[in-house]
């Protein structure tokens, strides 16, 4: 690869250097000065400009980067400036799921990123459209000096099928040479106590392996004992897309493979529509004139999904539900798959980076980009990378008022996850706490583990799991003796909690990382917006939580402070039915909190409950607050609770404290 005339963009902190590289001055590595990190694919590309997926989506890349306070690269920006290299810090592309991202700098002319690391989901997505990644600043020189690069040069240090699949200009064109007549490997059984397997593989793992060896398919590139970074396919029980890219796989399948390309296993697919429901109101997409092009975006969808004979779930906006018969059940796309399709020892991927979230049922759950569904579509095969797991140890109880919420913000501020470490990595959850904790609260966790970097998050199954699957959904499971990780499985990592020892925490404005108890806060955090739902957020435990605040503040006298906007969007159907059940819609009208019907919404930038302007403060129950994620304005990260406490108070505030404040001297 001959780099004569390769420009390269430094992502520096500082705007100003960014500017300069923009109007033509080069720099060196060392003049561009500290390098950004944890750019987030909301930053390369804003989620309201998710409905272009043709080479217009060249021209809005990075136009979200923020640095310094502000937002340095315009519209069409990078690509007039014929950048070929983009130099970034750790994390690179941290967040969403979104294809998008790699492919909006690919059609502005990128053609190679190097970073201190990456996050999974971005890098398999930049494999799969033939997009470079490297962490070897090493070539930068090189590259300053026009030298020829090899292909080994640009994929040192990859595991086999990731060259492979880049040698070959992308995982479609490699897909349908190699994947086509794939089928599982033999399943490994289990010896009659429930651990060692048999068939000769006598090492204990985890139970995110086994899961794994029960699905693994064959396929060249790929190694019969699988070590931590090699590459595999494995066969999903299910699969799932939403709005934001089922017309972009239609798209990528019909070049690839033409008009009448089929879909294997289509009873195993399921189509989402999730994130549209509030575009009308979404005040980036009417800004930025994207309403038409969201409605056009969500038809695709439907069409696909007629055409190809797959189940779907409609959401439904607020003039919808008036003419409902009830048998619409809908919602945000994987807590719909916790509450009626996952199970067990499942293996489930879906178009989210939170895809995770049916992990807490004891599933292998991780999310996908584009190409690697629309691969999986045609083939059945899944790709991925074995992995690593950390075990998180949790002991005690939760005090009152304390939520899961708040101890994954715990675990994002601590050294090992801030460092980057557990990228890539599953994290299972388990001790003596976890019997402590429901399937909704289990969720939040496996849920954000995108937010610590891991592939997944998992929970062996118990009798909490066959008890939630049996009242929630009907399902008689019984758990097989195998569903557990062994005495003496590998962990890389271990991490000990004291439940008992947490307190409820905030996470400042910017990342899901800069978390701190809020007993901690040495200052006064007034608010402007207070946010409840999402799928993080949007699950019956949570809305019993906003219902317990909320009922206490009308029976103490109280109302929503002065000038406080308060919205709560159910996460599906059965929340929302559960909690007109429960009375709980008399409360929030009585508080003036607006309700909304099951979506993504403000926590995609994509309805009300968004910020509108920079000056706006707002405290979210969502799972992360990147820039401009929920808007223009800051976004503070809290528990249920805390969100509806501090909703109350007008100021930051935990449920505890708003109740000291009452009581008297």
């Amino acid at each position: 690869m001959n780099t004569d005339h390769w420009k390269i963009l430094y992502l520096s902190q500082d705007p100003g250097l960014i500017s300069r590289q923009l109007a033509g001055e080069r720099l060196s590595r060392t003049q561009a000065g500290p390098l950004r990190d944890d750019i987030s694919t909301d930053e390369i590309t804003p989620v309201h400009i998710l409905s272009h997926y043709d080479d217009t989506l060249g021209e809005f890349a990075h136009t979200g980067l923020h640095c310094g306070g502000l937002n340095p690269i315009g519209r069409r920006a990078l690509r007039q400036a014929g950048f070929a290299v983009l130099v970034a810090g750790r994390r690179y592309g941290k967040g969403s799921s979104r294809e998008h991202s790699p492919t909006a700098e690919k059609l502005a002319g990128v053609q190679w990123v190097i970073a201190e690391s990456f996050e999974r989901i971005y890098r398999q997505n930049a494999d799969n459209i033939g997009l470079f990644t490297s962490t070897d600043f090493g070539l930068l020189d090189r590259i300053e000096r026009g030298e020829h690069i090899a292909l080994s040069d640009l994929v040192k240090g990859r595991e086999d099928l990731a060259v492979a699949i880049l040698s070959a200009g992308g995982l479609l064109r490699w897909g349908q040479k190699f994947l086509n007549d794939s089928a599982p490997l033999p399943s490994r059984t289990q010896a009659p106590d429930g651990n060692a397997p048999l068939l000769g593989h006598t090492k204990p793992q985890t139970l995110f392996e086994k899961i794994l060896r029960r699905h693994r398919l064959p396929a060249p590139h790929t190694s019969k004992e699988p070590r931590a970074g090699d590459g595999l396919f494995v066969q999903a029980d299910w699969r799932f897309i939403h709005e934001y890219y089922t017309g972009m796989a239609d798209t990528l399948l019909k070049t690839a493979l033409g008009e009448d390309f089929t879909l294997q296993r289509p009873e195993q697919i399921v189509v989402f529509e999730d994130h549209t429901s509030y575009v009308d109101e979404s005040p980036a997409h009417v800004r930025g004139g994207l309403v038409s092009n969201m409605h056009a975006m969500r038809q695709a969808q439907r069409d696909f999904a007629s055409r190809h004979g797959l189940r779907m779930h409609r959401t439904l906006t607020d003039a919808e539900v008036l003419q409902d018969d009830g048998s619409n059940v809908a919602g945000i796309s994987h807590a719909m798959v916790a509450e009626h399709y996952a199970l067990p020892g499942q293996v489930v991927v879906g178009t989210d980076s939170h895809t995770p979230h049916s992990g807490a049922l004891g599933c292998a759950a991780f999310g996908v980009g584009t190409t690697d569904m629309a691969n999986a579509f045609v083939t059945g095969a899944v790709r991925m990378s074995w992995p690593e797991s950390v075990r998180v140890q949790l002991q005690g109880q939760l005090n009152t008022g304390v939520t899961a919420k708040d101890l994954m913000l715990h675990l994002l501020a601590l050294p090992f996850i801030r460092e980057g470490q557990g990228v890539g990595k599953v994290f299972e959850f388990a001790g003596e706490g976890i019997a402590h904790l429901s399937i909704d609260e289990r969720a939040t966790l496996t849920n954000m583990c995108a937010e610590l970097g891991g592939l997944t998050g998992i929970v062996a199954p118990d009798r909490e799991t066959v008890q939630f699957l049996k009242q929630r959904r009907g399902v008689s499971f019984e758990i097989e003796d195998w569903m557990h990780s062994d005495d003496g499985a590998h962990f890389v990592h271990q991490i000990q909690v004291d439940l008992h020892s947490l307190s409820p925490m905030v996470a400042r404005p910017g990342d899901p990382g800069q978390g701190l108890a809020l007993s901690d806060l040495n200052e006064r955090v007034r608010i402007d917006i207070a946010y409840g739902g999402s799928c993080t957020a949007g699950k019956r435990e949570d809305f019993d939580h906003y219902h317990a605040v909320l009922h206490w503040g009308l029976q103490h006298g109280l109302q929503v402070a002065q000038g406080v906007q308060v919205f709560l969007q159910y996460g599906t159907t059965a929340v929302r039915d559960y909690c007109i059940a429960q009375g709980y819609d008399k409360t929030f009208t009585a508080m003036g909190v607006r309700i909304l019907q099951p979506s993504c919404g403000a926590c995609a930038n994509c309805g009300p409950g968004s910020s509108t302007d920079a000056a706006q403060v707002t405290v979210s129950a969502i799972n992360r607050n990147f820039p401009g994620r929920s808007g223009p304005g800051q976004v503070w990260l809290a528990s249920p609770p805390t969100v509806m406490a501090s909703a109350l108070a007008g100021e930051l505030l935990s449920f505890e404290a708003l109740q000291q404040r009452l009581r008297p001297a």
